[in-house]
């Protein structure tokens, strides 16, 4: 039975990392913007409880930004929108000369939908710029009244953290549970169903598309055959955005070439990776990181220098990225290169399962395996506990794993409530197509557990974020 049940990407146990085992994918929505539809106005306080204010009043360009007792005048009143926009005084939050380094002032300045006057108000409550992938800081971690604000790498200190309007959501993104929640959708085999029917059933809006991969050059293709434009793939991104909700591709997975490997330099495999977000107008994509090819360091080095590449490239993307996992979570190589690198992506993702035998409580096994990926995340970055479970997921399997594991509803259920307490940043698992009872189809089409359609998706479908 477990042949016949076995997950496409089972034999990750000997993926990059060292793992032990195949991981589905869990990203990290760490960024979900709490704007308004409309502008929400009010004011956002920060540190020791004052506000942001506008120095003197003052409506004039380049007007200086600063913390100061909060006492309900206009210059504290702001306007927090759905186009990225913050304003107050009728202009605009904007960081000095579009700058981009650590220690970059903020400013009042004629609002001009520049990447400069772009923020993203986020449930973890930083104010993060994306085109710096940096946060609204108090300077020296000062609450005296004029303190400036500025722009610095985002560290989780309570000098980062606001309190700001909010509204009924950004209409162009989603609500973090809508995007945490993207099972995967395989198109390539284990007879795929029918999203909307899916989305109807379950109300899930988001899936997790796979695999994109090398055609043999550097060249990015679905199953590194099919086009990215006209096929079926196309057809599934164009039924599942025609029922209100989108796609993350991956990249990567088990079997194929990898562009990762086939890219020969950070350059190319960006523009890779630059090339299927054009052609489909993408907000995320997943890097599955599985099978040999990722044990190179070469390999990670260079998908790091992308990935930064990619993040540069396109403010407010999230990039997520999945690997396997061992009981007490990943090895740390890839995480750490990252973070040396100066990569922060929205969700490191462990899959855990594959970890050998069956008997086991995998719902629990899943918990221990996620708060060692908290703590080595936390150790590389910095951060503190809650902002590195917010830079966390999980992707589970449903149903019998390759390694004989069972993972049933009731262990969904405990993921789930583990994921709502800690507000992990992504939370899917491998796969749609097998979240359905076994009536004798082929490989990857049913879980291989007593089950009725679209129970496990179900379970996920609850996350809040």
């Amino acid at each position: 039975m477990g042949a016949h049940f076995a997950g496409r990407r089972a034999p990750a146990l000997r993926g990059v990392l060292g793992a032990g085992a195949a991981a589905a994918l869990l990203a990290g929505l760490t960024g979900s913007p709490a704007l308004g539809a409309a502008a929400a106005t009010g004011q956002i306080t920060g540190l020791a409880g004052k506000c942001m204010d506008v120095a003197a009043a003052s409506s004039a360009n380049g007007t200086l930004v600063q913390l100061y007792d909060c006492n309900g005048s206009n210059a504290q009143q702001w306007d927090v929108g759905s186009d990225g926009s913050v304003k107050a005084l009728g202009k605009c939050l904007d960081v000095t000369s579009a700058g981009t380094a650590n220690g970059t002032t903020v400013q009042l300045w004629d609002c001009n939908g520049s990447a400069a006057q772009r923020w993203t108000v986020t449930s973890a409550h930083d104010i993060v710029n994306p085109q710096a992938d940096k946060c609204l800081d108090a300077t020296g971690n000062s609450s005296a009244n004029g303190t400036r604000l500025q722009i610095w790498t985002c560290t989780g200190a309570a000098n980062q953290k606001w309190t700001a309007p909010s509204g009924g959501g950004d209409p162009t993104t989603p609500p973090a549970g809508a995007m945490a929640v993207a099972p995967y959708l395989y198109n390539g085999w284990g007879s795929p169903p029918s999203p909307a029917t899916v989305m109807n059933a379950t109300g899930v809006k988001w899936f997790t598309l796979a695999f994109v991969l090398s055609n043999g050059y550097c060249n990015p293709q679905w199953d590194g055959g099919r086009p990215l434009s006209g096929g079926v793939d196309q057809q599934t991104i164009n039924t599942v955005r025609g029922a209100g909700g989108d796609v993350i591709p991956s990249f990567g997975g088990w079997s194929g070439n990898k562009l990762e490997s086939s890219c020969s330099s950070a350059g190319e495999l960006a523009a890779a990776y630059q090339k299927v977000i054009n052609a489909y107008g993408l907000k995320a994509i997943d890097i599955d990181i599985e099978a040999e090819a990722y044990d190179s360091a070469t390999v990670q080095q260079r998908t790091v220098d992308a990935l930064k590449t990619v993040k540069a490239n396109n403010p407010g993307i999230k990039v997520y990225v999945t690997f396997g996992t061992g009981q007490n979570g990943p090895d740390d190589s890839l995480i750490r290169k990252a973070s040396a690198s100066g990569l922060t992506v929205d969700s490191w993702t462990i899959m855990p399962f594959n970890f050998g035998g069956a008997g086991q409580n995998m719902g629990n096994l899943t918990v221990s395996a996620a708060e060692g990926l908290k703590n080595t995340v936390k150790s590389a970055y910095g951060y503190t506990d809650d902002q590195a479970y917010r830079h966390t997921g999980i992707s589970s399997m449903n149903g019998i794993t390759d390694n004989s594991e069972t993972v049933t509803v009731a262990d969904f259920r405990t993921i789930l409530g583990y994921a709502q307490q800690r507000h992990l940043a992504r939370l899917t698992f491998w796969s749609v197509n097998r979240d359905r009872p076994c009536t004798g189809g082929g490989a990857d089409t049913c879980s291989g557990v007593s089950q009725q359609p679209w129970d496990f998706t179900k379970v996920f479908a609850q996350y809040a974020g």
